[in-house]
This record gives C-alpha cells, structure tokens and sequence, in this order.
C-alpha cells in the first residue's frame, strides 16, 4: 500500500510517499512559507533521481496538499497515475497528551481530543490539526492515521513520569512526563534487538537520538522505562537552541532579574539557550567542531558546550542501565549521533567500567546502514543505526487501515 507520510509545520509541510510492505519511499518533498508571501515547494522524485522546485501561492495547509497531489501524480515529475494509488495518510503528531497511547484512525472524536492536546504543545498541535485539515479537504475519502511522538513512551511506569508537585496538576492539568522523539526511539531499539539476536523481552537498550533536539531513553523488553524529554521537548540534555535540564528556580531569578514575561523566558530557553546560549555562536554542531579546532575564546566557548552536552549524555547512560539492572547495547541515531564520531568518542570514551569499549576505526566510518562501533570484546554492542520514522508512520498506517 503507498501511504502517504505528512509532518505538517505551521508554515511547512514535509511528505514522503512510501511502500509500506517493502519500506521504500518513491518520493519526498517539502512545501515552504504556507501562508505568507514566496510559499514553494520542492519536490523530490526518487525513482528517477530528479528534483524539481516552483515557487507557488499557498493560502494555506490545503493550498499546500493540492500542489503536493498534483507533483506526485504529474506525467513528468510524479511518481504515480491518479490519486487512487494513495492508500492512506500517515501523519506525525508531536504530542497525544494522556489521550492517546498508541497510533490511532481518525475520526470526529479523535480530532476533538487532538484540540484538547493544544495546550500540551500548541505551537506543533496547531500546525498538525492545519496538515490534517488539509488533507481533508484534498482527500476527503482517504483514510488518516495519526502516529504520535509521545506514544511510545507511555509504557513508562508513574515513578518514571510523575512530577512531585502537588498531585492536582497531573490530575487536573495532565503535568506528567511525556517524552518525545518515540518514533524513532521505537524504530531504532527495534532494529537493534533484531541485531542482539534475542527475544525483545530479553534486551536492555539505550538509544541516543541527538540532533538539533535530543533525547536518551531506556528501553528493556521492548517497553520504554524512562527518557530525557519531559513534559514538554525543553527538558533533558543540552540541544540546538533548548537548554535541557535547569533548575527550576532559575526561571523566577531570571524573570525578575531581566523584568522577563513567561513568554519571553519561555523563548530564552527554547531558542537562545544551548549550543547557541553558550557559544554565541551557532547551534550547528559542524560550527562547534570547527570552532573548538580553531581555538581561541570561541573555541573554548565550543569546546564547553560540547563537554556539557558529553557529560549529560554519559550521565543519562549511567542512570539508565541502574534502573535497567544493566544494558545490552547503546545506539547513537537522528543528526549529530548518525554522523558526529567526534561526539560519540567523547561519550564513550572511559566508560570501560560499565563494559563500554569504542572501535575508534570503526566509529569513524559512516554508512547508510547500521554499523558497529565497540570492540569486538565490548561487553555492551554501541551501534550507529540511522533513524527512520516515516517507514513506522506508513507502516502503523497501512497495519491499522487494513485492519478496519
């Protein structure tokens, strides 16, 4: 079944489309600026390796799913004859809030409960309900299927995810952790327990997406235990632009200090801080490198930033195999943990206590397929598995459609 996998932002929207029984995708693209003035999409075709852009009027998420429709079925640049190759709709949902644990079929209820989710993430959940909308308007009669962020780590048990604040805020706002990035956390500990070679109930997995968002979650038996990212994407290790763990006591100091609003300090934390607060510099991690090579005041402010996003990661793997009772393989996925083998030595570099011990040969290589990067003696596997969330969205999709 070709199921088309939509990620919608509140001015873009990312989509592949994909064979979900043998996994490949025929074509992706993104459309860009929705609503304002030069929207555009571009438009990959990756049957025949051609790539084609237009700058084009989009009023809105609709506007955006009829170019997309008529790219995917066009004689030149698509890939299929008519939309009656589309099987389904698959879209990333960021955040399904205490009402939705697993991948659900829309419908009139679950939409209504997807609008109660706004105040979880409003700025993603707004963009998703314009992507959905879109597409019902485009497609009225294909079937979508919603697959969230936050679903895969609801397996978390309540001393994992609870907050010890008065307990009326779980029970009447839904403060809790939620975890997030668990499309990919599920797919990658997935793959690597197929390469362990065990039953899922028997495995004992770290993975480690880090990207310009970051998260580490402990997943035994298959089932997530804990993760980094809290109630919302700000919490956990050091990011792009997000600060990560804080003391909460910061945020009053600062808004007083600063004569700050919440929104203001909201900002500070989500898009000033991290790489990019501490450097001044960039929230790349191909500047940081760079610059920490170079030397000098910026090299140092690099050279910082990287040891702080080192120490938190090592110290989320220490905590997580405790609560594991031990670990049987680390995964490095997402931007910086597929590619950055600087910042995979430095996390795995004296850490032979635990049974961790680093290939640095091997860890300098890259590969569009998962390879090892411990010793052959490493008691624990370290693995570089490249994440692939639109393959679990399609093929949630299609399991679920075809089972109505």
């Amino acid at each position: 079944m070709n199921i088309l996998v939509v990620n919608a932002g509140s001015s873009s929207l990312k989509y592949q489309l994909i064979d979900s029984v043998t996994g490949i995708a025929s074509a992706k693209g993104l459309c860009e600026r929705i609503g304002a003035n030069g929207s555009c999409i571009e438009h990959k075709n990756l049957v025949k390796g051609t790539k084609t852009s237009l700058e084009s009027p989009m009023k809105d998420h609709a506007d955006a799913m009829k170019l997309v429709v008529n790219y995917l079925t066009d004689k030149e640049f698509g890939v299929i004859e008519s939309m009656d190759e589309i099987g389904a709709i698959g879209h990333r949902v960021v955040h399904g809030g205490s009402y939705f644990s697993k991948s659900i079929l829309l419908n009139d209820d679950v939409l209504a409960k997807l609008e109660l989710c706004k105040d979880f993430a409003p700025l993603h959940t707004i963009a998703h309900l314009m992507g959905i909308k879109g597409c019902l308007d485009t497609m009225p009669s294909k079937p979508q299927v919603l697959v969230f962020d936050t679903s895969f780590h609801q397996t978390m048990e309540p001393e994992a995810y609870m907050y010890a604040l008065p307990y009326k805020y779980y029970s009447e706002y839904g403060i809790r952790r939620y975890g997030f990035h668990g499309t990919s956390h599920r797919y990658v500990s997935g793959e690597m327990a197929k390469i362990l070679g065990k039953p899922v109930e028997d495995t004992k997995i770290i993975t480690c997406h880090i990207g310009n968002g970051s998260s580490i979650t402990a997943v035994k038996g298959g089932k997530v235990m804990d993760t980094s990212m809290g109630f919302t994407p700000l919490a956990g290790v050091e990011m792009g632009t997000r600060c990560g763990d804080i003391d909460p006591a910061i945020v009053t100091l600062i808004m007083e200090k600063e004569n700050m609003t919440p929104a203001e300090v909201n900002d500070l934390m989500n898009k000033k801080s991290g790489f990019l607060g501490i450097t001044g510099l960039s929230s790349d991690m191909r500047d940081l490198l760079a610059a920490a090579e170079e030397g000098g005041e910026k090299g140092e402010r690099a050279s910082l930033a990287l040891n702080i996003l080192k120490h938190n990661v090592k110290k989320y793997i220490g905590s997580y195999a405790a609560i594991m009772n031990g670990v049987d393989a680390v995964v490095f996925t997402a931007g910086i943990g597929e590619n950055c083998g600087a910042l995979r030595e430095m996390i795995c570099s004296d850490m032979e206590f635990m049974g961790i011990e680093l290939d640095k040969e091997a860890n300098a290589g890259r590969s569009s397929d998962p390879f090892r990067i411990s010793t052959a003696d490493s008691k624990v596997a370290v693995y570089v598995i490249p994440t692939n969330e639109e393959l679990v969205i399609a093929q949630d999709t299609a399991a679920i459609v075809e089972a109505k």
